[in-house]
């Protein structure tokens, strides 16, 4: 690229990083009411100029242009078909359900909103850090710290009575119908489209197995005082099934280890699918694990830990030629 072009590249990216910044500072703010509407302004901004970069270094600069308009740059929609071409993959349905918000907020929009659309948002946070780092080799921690990517929610959820009670009647039947929709998406699709929003609390006697620490104090009026910040169950399980196979498959491939298939008694190279992770989760039982696995009961699916791809990939290292057929072997046994 020419060197003007490299510097407006750079712009674009410094921008799109300042953009994404804002939105979350305006989410993170328990005292702004505007946060839902404000913080898809500022992420759909965020991604049009970190997209408009991408699609430079790929096509060159006229290419984020009108073809009938030489002034009028795309918008953040055609972006997104031009760089994410499935249609039906999880990022792309994300943004665009962000897109719908930002563009209908501005005449109907309330607070609850924020219940339906903060398991997209979150999801959205992650993916916009994720692109930075693999489009530019941008790095979001460098402009601000890790913690600040965890979205503060409001996580109430009113019923379909309460919401009826609160609203008139379209104004609740668009609620209704939105969180139906957006539920049932969520379902259907992996950690790109949503990270649902969801917390327990457990009494345990093991420490090491507590998300949190508590001590009984004589003089407080609850008898109970708290010692250490709740985990978000969303940072530790934001995996699905798709996700895990993908990321094994990564971890695999960048140590250069391929598993082996066996057809007419010979082995041949494969990757790791999700049958093969079916396999490790029945061997080791994974899903009643608490270091790999949690399940979410308003959203009815599993989520995985990082620690549950580590763990694959590790014993995968231990013997790839045979660790599948061994697996068989012993959930047969």
């Amino acid at each position: 690229m020419k060197e003007n072009t490299i510097d407006f590249v750079n712009k674009l990216i410094e921008k799109s990083t300042e953009a994404f910044i804002m939105g979350l500072e305006i989410y993170n703010k328990p005292t702004i009411k505007y946060r839902v509407e404000g913080f898809s302004f500022f992420i759909c901004n965020a991604w049009e100029l970190m997209l408009k970069a991408r699609i430079i270094k790929l096509k060159g600069e006229n290419a984020i242009y009108y073809k009938d308009s030489e002034n009028r740059t795309l918008n953040l929609e055609n972006c997104i078909k031009i760089v994410f071409s499935d249609k039906n993959g999880s990022l792309r349905k994300n943004l665009e359900r962000i897109i719908d918000l930002r563009n209908t907020s501005t005449h109907f929009v309330t607070e609850d909103y924020e219940y339906i659309y903060a398991p997209l948002f979150q999801a959205c946070v992650i993916n916009y850090v994720e692109k930075m780092k693999e489009f530019h080799n941008s790095d979001i921690t460098n402009h601000i710290a890790q913690n600040f990517l965890t979205l503060s929610t409001k996580i109430e959820k009113f019923t379909e009575e309460e919401i009826r009670a609160r609203y008139s009647v379209n104004m609740a039947k668009k609620l209704i119908k939105d969180t139906k929709k957006i539920e049932s998406e969520i379902r259907e699709n992996n950690s790109e489209y949503a990270i649902p929003i969801e917390a327990r609390l457990l009494i345990v006697k093991n420490k090491e197995k507590a998300d949190i620490l508590v001590a009984f104090d004589k003089n407080a009026d609850t008898k109970l005082g708290i010692a250490k910040e709740i985990k978000n169950p969303n940072e530790i399980y934001k995996h699905t099934t798709k996700d895990v196979v993908r990321l094994v498959n990564r971890g695999l491939k960048s140590k250069k280890i391929f598993l082996n298939k066996i057809e007419n008694g010979e082995p041949k190279p494969k990757i790791f699918n999700k049958y093969d992770l079916n396999l490790f989760i029945n061997f080791y039982d994974i899903k009643t694990n608490e270091k790999y696995c949690f399940y979410y009961r308003i959203s009815n699916r599993y989520g995985y830990s990082q620690m549950l791809i580590e763990f694959i990939v590790e014993e995968i290292l231990k013997n790839p030629d045979t660790i599948i057929e061994d697996l068989k072997k012993g959930i047969k046994k």
